[in-house]
């Protein structure tokens, strides 16, 4: 009896033994495949940062190692004269563009604008007497309308062209109508009382020089009376204002100018 316990006993921790060593075996499944090799650390090491999506594919291949290496710090890099700076990669390995701020440009200095083109206006004068009438027609043929007005400019002292004052009334009307026949068509009998009461007023001018030269042009129309003499009181002469003028109208008043030598042309930009 001894010896049938002793015996079952034995088989009982051989049959403890065999579960504790190989049970696994028993409860472990048979689709699980195999275990993954271990890795070797003595064949670890470290390359560039690689893209997550070449990390991932890595890991998924049995066997195959991960080596990755530091990313060392970037040395500084002048810019570029290009705006996109270029990228290197080397064979095998992904690198990413290293971003560099292109140089600052100095600022592009802005052409002044060009002055615009300002209205020109002309001052024409100073008419008086016959000069004015030949001056109102000539100004007449240009046309221009309302941009053509006038002002009066009075003066103390100046010149005029006249015939000495008549005793009657009558002589006075046989002489003026003697100068409508001879062509001359402005004139002024003076009223005021005085020792110059009807006389006759042919121009009043600004200069000597230009009263003789008057004096001249009635000649040839065969008025001999006339006289040049000095104006100390108001003498009244007429300036032309002309506004928006074109570069035509100016050439055609500086040809006008030229046939009254003793008048005085302005052209420059208008006040307002």
């Amino acid at each position: 009896m001894t010896k049938w316990i002793v015996g079952l006993l034995l088989l009982v921790n051989l049959a403890l033994f065999g579960w504790m060593r190989w049970g696994n075996l028993l409860t472990e499944d048979a689709d699980s495949g195999t275990l993954q090799a271990a890795l070797h650390p003595d064949k670890i090491r470290l390359l560039d940062a690689l893209p997550a999506s070449a990390v991932a594919a890595q890991s998924e291949t049995p066997g195959l190692s991960l080596t990755l290496s530091p990313v060392s710090a970037p040395a500084s890099v002048p810019a570029p004269a290009a705006t996109h700076p270029a990228t290197h990669s080397s064979p095998g390995v992904a690198s990413s563009p290293v971003a560099v701020s292109a140089p600052l440009r100095p600022p592009v200095a802005v052409a002044a604008s060009a002055p615009l083109n300002l209205a020109k206006c002309a001052e024409w004068g100073e008419f008086s007497g016959d000069d004015l009438s030949r001056a109102q027609q000539a100004l007449a043929v240009l046309k221009l309308g309302d941009n053509l007005t006038r002002r009066a400019v009075e003066r103390n002292h100046g010149y005029w062209v006249y015939i000495p004052p008549l005793k009657k009334r009558a002589s006075v009307e046989k002489k003026i109508a003697q100068l409508k026949e001879r062509g001359v068509k402005d004139y002024f009998v003076v009223q005021e009382k005085g020792k110059w009461q009807n006389a006759i007023s042919l121009g009043v001018f600004k200069t000597r020089d230009a009263a003789e030269k008057y004096i001249a042009m009635l000649h040839t129309k065969d008025v001999r009376t006339a006289k040049v003499g000095e104006r100390t009181s108001k003498l009244k002469y007429t300036v032309f204002l002309i506004r928006d003028l074109d570069s035509g109208t100016t050439d055609k008043l500086n040809a006008l100018q030229q046939e009254f030598p003793e008048s005085e042309l302005k052209v420059e930009a208008c006040n307002n």
